[in-house]
């Protein structure tokens, strides 16, 4: 038998912080739908804190749907469901309402178009009250860029001209208009952010 499972070692460095977060941020129950899975370790792990949420992976590659799901097996975690085949730059999502809504390390790994999808969809499947969490690496206005996230920025750029890091005001202005106030930001290692919105 093959192994699917991908193996991401960001994930392994970054996991104990963001989990740190979502003890504040989840609520104890319901659906929460994360965006952009990638290798499935994140959802595995996180799932594995947070037993009374049903957690919904997704992500548009196939290759990571597979270590998605051959993680949940390898983990025997209860509480995650199969992975969706989830673009967000598509008008109709697979998936019509979520509790909560994570999404980690896609946004400047993305065209723009990817971060409007997001967004346009959180809008449409979050109800009233419910949390937005992305995390990852943004610029803050007239704030220097720090020297990681410089170079880190420009190889984004050079593998491809429309990935790299994001005005965090740009993406908060997308979230605004999508019914979502910026609820706080938390400072991370290695100059990321988790920054958390909240529906209207």
């Amino acid at each position: 038998m093959t192994d699917d499972r991908l193996y991401r070692p960001a994930t392994q460095r970054n996991k104990e912080p963001i989990l740190e977060v979502l003890r504040s941020v989840l609520p104890e129950r319901g659906l929460l739908l994360e965006v952009a899975s990638g290798s499935g370790e994140h959802a595995v792990f996180f799932a594995g804190h947070f037993p009374g949420l049903e957690w919904r992976p997704t992500d548009p590659d196939e290759a990571s749907r597979n270590s998605i799901a051959a993680w949940t097996a390898s983990e025997g975690v209860q509480n995650v469901r199969a992975p969706l085949n989830l673009d967000v730059t598509r008008a109709q999502w697979p998936i019509d309402t979520a509790d909560t809504m994570l999404c980690v390390n896609m946004i400047h790994i993305a065209p723009w178009e990817a971060t409007k999808g997001l967004m346009r969809g959180a809008g449409r499947v979050l109800g009233s009250g419910a949390p937005l969490i992305l995390y990852g690496p943004y610029k803050r206005g007239d704030r220097p860029l720090e020297p990681g996230n410089v170079s880190f920025d420009e190889r984004l750029r050079g593998e491809d001209p429309s990935w790299g890091l994001r005005e965090l005001d740009d993406v908060a202005a997308l979230a605004d208009v999508n019914g979502f106030d910026l609820e706080r930001m938390v400072e991370m290692p290695a100059n990321n952010l988790t920054v958390i919105f909240r529906k209207r």
